[in-house]
């Protein structure tokens, strides 16, 4: 199933499309950083990703981050609608050279992020880190997960960035695989919408 979205504001205009798959990944946001980190967590989490952006990366790159990160989300939650046929949970640690980072997830239907990252430096290149939180609260909030992310080691900016993205990745394809039963992974017997 191929999730297609489209966000068009004063900001950004965003054509997406989303689905489960090993094939190469197609996308332009105009930020060659974000280009770098969405290819990985599509990669590792087993998507394919057509994302084209026109954004107005000339004032900054946050619109663009964070609204890649909203229809992001979405197309996540709609390619998941059959909470019955996944894990649920998912866990992962990636140790890039010296940097550790670990990601929990919950496609639990309740929304929430926790983020702890001391990152050493305030930028990788031109982007401003303090989007990757931007980016993962984005996806978190419009994916209705709940996601624990935290950068157990640091050193290099740019591992510290790519082994949260790569675990995150890694978390997901974990709770969203088949769970070879076909139930509801709740005691409730409900996962909420």
């Amino acid at each position: 199933m191929v999730i297609k979205k489209e966000r068009i504001t004063k900001e950004t205009s965003i054509r997406m499309s989303v689905e489960r798959g090993l094939a190469p990944s197609t996308i332009d946001t105009g930020v060659g950083f974000l280009n770098h980190m969405l290819d990985l967590l599509a990669f590792h989490g087993h998507f394919v990703f057509d994302i084209q952006v026109d954004g107005d990366t000339d004032v900054d790159d946050h619109h663009t981050t964070e609204d890649v990160g909203i229809l992001l989300g979405q197309a996540i939650a709609e390619l998941n609608l059959d909470k019955a046929k996944i894990q649920r949970y998912g866990t992962a640690y990636v140790p890039m050279d010296e940097t550790l980072a670990r990601s929990v997830v919950d496609f639990s239907g309740r929304p929430y992020l926790h983020f702890e990252a001391a990152f050493t430096s305030q930028k990788v290149g031109t982007f401003d880190v303090e989007l990757v939180k931007e980016f993962f609260y984005a996806v978190a909030i419009n994916s209705r997960i709940t996601a624990h992310l935290d950068l157990i080691r640091g050193g290099n900016t740019h591992h510290e960035i790519e082994a949260l993205f790569k675990a995150f990745a890694q978390s997901l394809r974990i709770a969203l695989s088949d769970s070879n039963i076909d139930r509801i992974p709740s005691s409730k017997g409900v996962i909420q919408e």
